[in-house]
């Protein structure tokens, strides 16, 4: 009934008392007396039209005092309320927002309702061709494997689409350097040169603790009708068919492999969906500004790339570290996420300091073993050949050439002896 009273109310000519207490009565088949209380509640809470949210109106009606009571008299009467005419509860008032969102995303109607899945018929089809996903277990040795969740040509292509033209614009906060245009691994750790203690966390099941519920309010949040954010929602996010979760190989205590057998199993972000990072990054909005305001209250600074969290701070805070920490893990267990304590590292400035993999203790640069290891393989090259120090690569060339250009990028004189020693290889 708060259902159908939400659509009455909306489909109303003006959003003015007079109008919406004509439609309830319209509906209702009378003028109830408990509908003049219930129109003021909804103005209360909704001075303008909440054009294109259903269901967000509905939600307000039904924990209104006055629809509260009027449900209680009419179920101690045995006459539960019913409308006075047939309504179609479910019309699609949105249909001219979801033809947009199909045009825009170059998709028929159709095709849109089928790759947003909303009800998870793909999932349960027993057909390889028709099923959106297909699933690639990562084993990791000591540790939870990793599932690639990775989509089909044409899904794939829509969620670029959503990503380019939908959430790229969207802001994001200012501590997410992961993912971001213009930020990198380098702009995360550059943040925390020179400080007198540098604190790293990891989050656990990063892109599967992102339920569609935040995704979905990301998107109204933005501006996006229900029904629009719904199928955006359906659209970017995937629950793991359970043929793939018992497949999945060794690794991780029990309760790990639990955690995250329950995470798949529902509707989340997918790892390996051109959409995710955005929306993850967009859904850690408020963890990010929680975590920036904790970390200002200690003098610290505060950096987010994907999953690693950094902070860095003066000598007081190397003094509460511990103590700092234990309100992070708080914090984050309070936004639907967990920190692994394995991951967690103290560093102070008499030892090194690394922020995903970037020593940090004067200015960003790799560690001295990752830059002689690199040297040797392109001495090998040289001297032996580059067939000898291939081991599997197909794009060895092309690899060696990018993980001398990060190189470069954290130090220029290191780079350029790197690509010395890379020019004079006999390619």
């Amino acid at each position: 009934m708060a259902r159908l009273l939400a659509r009455a109310f909306l489909d109303a000519p003006t959003w003015q008392r007079e109008d919406l207490l004509a439609a309830g009565a319209d509906l209702l088949g009378a003028r109830r007396r408990w509908l003049g209380p219930l129109v003021r509640t909804v103005l209360s809470g909704h001075p303008r039209r909440p054009a294109g949210a259903p269901r967000e109106l509905a939600a307000w009606i039904e924990r209104a005092p006055a629809f509260e009571e009027a449900v209680a008299r009419a179920a101690a009467a045995g006459t539960p309320l019913a409308p006075s005419h047939f309504l179609l509860e479910d019309a699609p008032a949105d249909t001219h927002d979801l033809g947009e969102l199909a045009r825009e995303l170059r998709l028929t109607p159709g095709e849109l309702d089928w790759f947003a899945d909303t009800r998870s018929w793909n999932q349960r089809t027993p057909q390889p061709a028709l099923r959106h996903y297909r699933h690639a277990w990562q084993v990791r040795p000591g540790r939870t494997p990793r599932l690639l969740e990775i989509p089909g040509i044409r899904l794939r292509t829509v969620q670029r689409r959503v990503l380019d033209r939908i959430l790229t614009p969207l802001p994001l906060h200012g501590a997410a350097h992961g993912f971001v245009p213009g930020r990198s691994a380098r702009t995360h750790a550059a943040a925390h040169t020179g400080s007198d203690v540098v604190i790293a966390l990891d989050l656990v099941s990063f892109f599967a603790s992102v339920p569609p519920g935040r995704i979905f309010g990301v998107l109204r949040r933005a501006g996006y009708p229900e029904a629009v954010a719904h199928t955006l929602t359906g659209l970017c996010t995937h629950a793991v068919p359970e043929r793939v979760l018992r497949a999945m190989p060794d690794g991780g205590t029990p309760e790990e492999r639990s955690r995250l057998t329950q995470a798949l199993r529902a509707p989340h972000l997918p790892q390996g969906a051109p959409s995710s990072p955005a929306l993850a990054n967009l859904s850690l909005r408020r963890l990010d500004a929680r975590l920036e305001g904790w970390a200002e209250a200690a003098g610290a600074t505060y950096t987010r790339y994907a999953d690693d969290l950094a902070f860095s701070g003066p000598a007081s805070l190397a003094r509460r570290a511990h103590a700092f920490v234990r309100g992070v893990e708080r914090i984050v267990t309070a936004e639907g996420h967990r920190v692994n304590p394995p991951k967690t590292r103290i560093r102070g400035a008499s030892v090194r300091q690394q922020v995903t993999g970037v020593v940090v203790n004067r200015h960003p640069n790799v560690p001295r073993k990752e830059y002689d290891a690199l040297k040797a393989i392109l001495h090998n090259c040289r001297v032996h050949g580059p067939e000898s120090q291939r081991r599997g690569r197909v794009r060895f060339l092309e690899h060696l050439a990018g993980r001398i250009a990060w190189v470069a990028s954290l130090d220029p004189q290191r780079g350029r002896k790197l690509q010395d020693a890379f020019d004079a290889i006999g390619w």
